[in-house]
């Protein structure tokens, strides 16, 4: 076969897949030394490049199909200005999730459901370039001493990447796509997510200050949940955010937005999200949200909402409320306190009001499938109770998952404060048959 870089007379090139990718390296090399050339304004290298990568691809005198040649000089740009093979997947807004498996297997997720795509990297190499590219601007590193890492694009997608020792297959990248529509409540309930009564009880909740954990499994909504009710924190409230990689779309003017940061070669410099937490109790926040809760910071979130700082609100992974009380727990003894688990208990119970269990089912959707009380201590247990509960009756034949979230007709004990703040839900919310009640009234007179 005929090189496809001799450039000394016009031929056809076969379609393999080494011929194309030598090819695009070529032109990126290329393409390259022409723009340091000319050395155009930052914000205009990418529309320089388009109009030069023809004529350097016409020079080559290769002959390809328009559909080939068009891809081709996709691929170049997306190499030259974006992240290469996965750029087109960023760009599509169906796509939630891109997850990369070593070069020779990317998945999405589309609509909540996972499938592999056709889309490869060129070899182990290509996809350390790509992971490089994203992490270096942000004064990240990665090595085989510090095999993991987690960034953020510029468009708030977080990111996070592993290669090798820990990587067996080669380096991965999971990119959480950063959603441009913000997500209402109104839009939550169109889609199944929760009811009406659901809602209007969480708004009362936050607008309540009560503090709220949402637990949930990876993947299920639990920070899309999280930026729905922040949305309900009032304008003239201030509002401390701390997150790993910054993802919370807060809405409200007064919001001081804190993120970690990882230590640098030396291991030193590195802020965590404990470190967080307590230096937010020196800046007067009327409000604390963390993005995730799962170290030692639990024991000094659970005191800053024991302290005045009410109406806080974070995250936890868990798979239901009982079992976000037991990792809560177990969260709290990571802080290296050897605190008795009957004293720990307490703290968990006088500072928790409310969670809100979020599930991913198998045909993709995502509900909240219990609201429950955290109603205080009896003997050494923590007691709960169901405000809202998701009854899952039936699969479809297509696969989706059929049932209804109900109220357990239990009126909460924190009913009061949200009566103290305006709300007087009306006693339908919880389940209560007003035709009985009005009966049963009736009957007593």
């Amino acid at each position: 076969m005929v090189n496809p870089m001799d450039d000394q007379a016009t031929v056809p090139l076969a379609h393999s897949t080494n011929d194309l990718v030598k090819l695009k390296w070529r032109l990126i090399s290329d393409l390259g030394r022409e723009l340091e050339a000319i050395n155009p304004p930052k914000d205009q290298l990418k529309n320089k490049a388009s109009q030069y990568l023809p004529n350097l691809f016409s020079q080559l005198k290769i002959n390809l199909d328009q559909a080939t040649k068009d891809e081709l000089f996709k691929q170049t740009l997306n190499e030259m200005f974006g992240y290469g093979p996965i750029q087109s997947l960023l760009e599509d807004n169906e796509i939630s999730e891109v997850m990369v498996n070593g070069p020779g297997q990317v998945f999405i997720e589309r609509n909540g459901k996972l499938e592999k795509v056709p889309v490869h990297f060129d070899d182990n190499e290509h996809v350390m370039r790509v992971i490089n590219r994203i992490i270096l601007p942000l004064g990240r590193q990665i090595d085989p001493d510090s095999p993991t890492v987690d960034a953020r694009l510029p468009d708030g997608s977080r990111v996070n990447a592993v290669i090798l020792p820990v990587a067996i297959d080669g380096p991965s990248i999971t990119i959480r796509k950063f959603q441009k529509e913000k997500l209402s409540m109104q839009k939550l309930i169109e889609l199944g997510s929760l009811t009406d009564n659901m809602a209007e009880l969480l708004r009362a909740c936050v607008i309540g200050r009560l503090n709220i954990i949402i637990s949930g499994g990876t993947g299920s909504g639990k920070t899309t949940l999280l930026n729905v009710l922040s949305t309900y924190i009032p304008e003239n409230e201030r509002i401390v955010t701390i997150e790993d990689a910054a993802e919370l779309q807060l809405q409200q003017e007064h919001v001081v937005r804190m993120e970690t940061k990882s230590p640098n070669v030396e291991g030193r410099g590195g802020v965590t999200i404990r470190d967080l937490v307590r230096n937010s109790l020196r800046m007067r926040p009327d409000r604390i949200v963390v993005g995730e809760v799962r170290g030692g910071e639990a024991l000094d979130m659970l005191q800053a909402m024991n302290t005045g700082h009410d109406g806080s609100l974070t995250t936890i992974h868990a798979n239901s409320p009982r079992d976000a009380l037991s990792r809560l727990e177990t969260l709290v003894l990571m802080a290296g306190f050897d605190l008795p688990l009957k004293i720990v208990r307490q703290q968990v119970s006088s500072a928790v009001d409310l969670i809100v269990q979020q599930t991913r089912f198998r045909d993709g959707t995502r509900k909240i499938t219990a609201i429950t009380e955290v109603a205080g201590m009896e003997g050494d247990t923590i007691v709960q109770s169901d405000i809202f509960k998701f009854e899952q009756t039936a699969v479809s034949s297509d696969g989706k998952v059929i049932g209804a979230s109900k109220p357990t007709g239990i009126r909460p004990l924190f009913y009061p404060q949200l009566e103290a703040a305006g709300y007087k839900l009306g006693a339908e919310v919880f389940g209560a048959n007003i035709a009985e009640i009005l009966a049963a009234n009736r009957n007593r007179k």
